[in-house]
């Protein structure tokens, strides 16, 4: 996560890109208005990165492993160090046509994004996932911004130069920009240090105790005065299962009562093994 942050922090000086064209926001000592530069966007930039490169592991429970040598030799990857800076090599280009910077930057994220699922088919589930959650991060922070601060976006954002389209109030722009950057950034770290998600490991149920198949019975402390009988009523038998049926046979026989009647006396007797 602070490698993310580390290397997303820069981005906060192409500020000037984006001011006042697509938005003219309040900065400290007012570096924004003045310069095109401020504090603020390196900040958002770093805390942008290391939540867009985490939140798909966090949410997930999934973790990441190494990617295997016969993996890295495959031919796909040619263009591994290409793929990761696409968005860097496209943005300039799509600078040309006249537009609103946010649009050659969703567009070169989203390229960045394709070319790492042409290097790396097997960050597909974690492009998609992550990007629609990092476009429900941002929903939720949008939404704070709004209830905090009534009608700071169509003060500070230029609505005008944009689509006009808008999702509760926010301009379309800003969720396609979510979009985009969590579609690439949520497998950047991944693909650049090759690195491959694992599932989460699953706990195993635990094994089943005797106390726990007959609850109330305590088994573990059984001492050397226990009978026989004991062990065959409980279910606890440590002879092999041909012995039970002939022990079984010998404890009736041993309280099974004999008795020959005579009259009013009667005589009991115990048969003997």
């Amino acid at each position: 996560m602070l490698w993310a942050s580390l290397f997303t922090a820069p981005f906060g000086l192409t500020e000037p890109l984006f001011v006042p064209e697509y938005w003219s926001p309040p900065s400290l000592f007012d570096l924004a208005r003045r310069t095109g530069f401020d504090i603020e966007s390196i900040i958002f930039s770093f805390g942008l990165g290391g939540i867009g490169a985490v939140l798909y592991n966090l949410l997930t429970g999934n973790s990441s492993g190494s990617l295997a040598d016969h993996e890295r030799l495959s031919p796909r990857h040619r263009l591994h160090t290409a793929a990761i800076l696409a968005p860097a090599l496209a943005f300039p280009i799509l600078a040309i046509f006249p537009l609103n910077p946010i649009f050659p930057a969703i567009g070169a994220m989203l390229l960045g994004a394709g070319a790492a699922l042409l290097c790396r088919p097997d960050l597909v589930r974690k492009t998609w996932i992550g990007a629609a959650l990092f476009i429900a991060y941002y929903a939720v922070f949008l939404a704070g911004l709004q209830l905090t601060a009534p009608g700071y976006i169509a003060r500070v954002w230029q609505l005008n130069a944009l689509t006009g389209l808008k999702i509760g109030g926010v301009p379309i722009e800003e969720f396609l920009f979510a979009a985009a950057f969590g579609a690439y950034w949520s497998g950047v770290y991944d693909h650049f240090t090759w690195r491959k998600p694992m599932p989460a490991p699953r706990r195993s149920a635990p094994l089943p105790t005797e106390t726990a198949r007959q609850p109330g019975v305590q088994r573990s402390h059984v001492n050397s005065s226990t009978s026989r009988s004991n062990f065959l009523d409980d279910g606890c038998d440590p002879l092999p299962a041909r012995h039970r049926w002939a022990h079984a046979r010998k404890r009736r026989a041993l309280t099974t009562p004999l008795s020959r009647s005579h009259g009013k006396n009667a005589v009991h007797c115990t048969s003997l093994p």
